[in-house]
């Protein structure tokens, strides 16, 4: 089946089960007719001795239709909504009063595939379902719910401290301890979302259950953790702080990063804010006018991180920056500036 999806101020469009189209009215020249019960030649008896004429009644007529390209879904609005009530623990004096609100009301519909909350997020449902791996939502008494940041650092902390204490390998966390060790502090089922969200799960020949963790990942969480707190942080400051925060056996790397945090290499000393690309505008114009109103100026390498989910099927980041940015040389470097005046 195909559903039209979007509220009133937005542009409407189409989606199937595992994709979604942005809609266009186009003109032909030739008129359409809507006949009831019209016979196609195929469909006439090629036998018949003489020709007939049939009268038909023309139900409409049409001189346009709807022209379909698919284009990205736009999911921004399910984080949005699912923050609204973030998941701050089972001891958490607001969770303990959850009240029943329009995201809450629409999680739980969600979580039975009702079209009432799909009716709001412009995407399919696969779209949808897979965005919420990709944000590690997590189903809590029926309902889809985020993590509250703080909440998943103290997880993460439990989770990272026991494997240092237990000197396990970080390819090799056993989930049977991680539940017997850990289960007394918080809920099973928080102890492993979090293993999920930081490790990748596999069974081994015996039949047990264990987490590979991601490094990358775990950095990133931490670092993030470190500049939340600060509007910029020296560099070099950071990099030391950052490298004494990570579970031993972790290496930092800028590279890490991407998409959460910028350097800014004209200052001196040379620092680095928090910039997430979560945070951005959604539509494509908006987005650069974010960007160039942050920086007048963008290396490729720089800017690709915070443009990259902005590229439609078969479309390049230098395809984007050639539509909405102009590029020149400065000091050998090609570099990257807004085609409009930004306010």
């Amino acid at each position: 089946s195909l559903v039209i999806r979007g509220e009133k101020d937005e542009q409407a469009v189409l989606c199937s089960k595992d994709k979604t189209y942005d809609m266009k009215i186009a003109d032909t020249s030739n008129m359409l007719l809507f006949i009831p019960g019209c016979k196609t030649p195929e469909e006439l008896d090629a036998d018949q001795a003489s020709c007939n004429i049939i009268h038909s009644q023309i139900a409409g007529f049409s001189n346009s239709y709807w022209e379909l390209r698919r284009c990205r879904p736009k999911l921004k609005k399910l984080r949005k909504l699912l923050m609204e009530d973030p998941y701050e623990g089972p001891d958490s004096q607001k969770d303990q009063t959850f009240t029943f609100s329009k995201v809450n009301e629409l999680c739980k519909l969600l979580s039975c595939n009702c079209s009432t909350l799909l009716s709001l997020i412009q995407a399919s449902e696969e779209e949808i379902l897979h965005q919420l791996q990709v944000i590690d939502a997590c189903k809590i008494e029926g309902y889809w719910r985020i993590l509250e940041f703080d909440y998943e650092m103290k997880l993460l902390n439990h989770v990272t401290q026991l494997i240092d204490s237990e000197s396990w390998s970080l390819s090799k966390v056993p989930l049977r301890t991680c539940l017997e060790e850990l289960g007394s502090l918080e809920p099973t089922k928080m102890i492993e979302h979090i293993l999920l969200s930081y490790g990748r799960k596999y069974i081994d020949d015996a039949g047990e259950v264990y987490f590979e963790m991601h490094e990358d990942k775990i950095c990133r969480a931490i670092a993030q953790m470190l500049l939340r707190n600060a509007v910029k942080f020296n560099l070099s400051e950071f990099q030391e702080v950052w490298q004494q925060s990570v579970p031993e056996g972790m290496t930092t790397r800028l590279d890490q990063l991407k998409g959460l945090a910028l350097v800014d290499k004209s200052s001196r000393p040379e620092t680095i804010f928090l910039l997430k690309v979560e945070d951005l505008p959604e539509d494509n114009q908006e987005r650069f006018n974010s960007l160039f109103s942050i920086r007048e100026k963008w290396t490729e390498v720089d800017i690709t991180p915070y443009i990259q989910d902005l590229c439609a099927e078969k479309q390049t980041v230098g395809a984007l920056l050639t539509k909405y940015a102009r590029s020149s040389m400065q000091n050998g470097v090609k570099v990257y500036n807004s085609r409009r005046p930004i306010s």
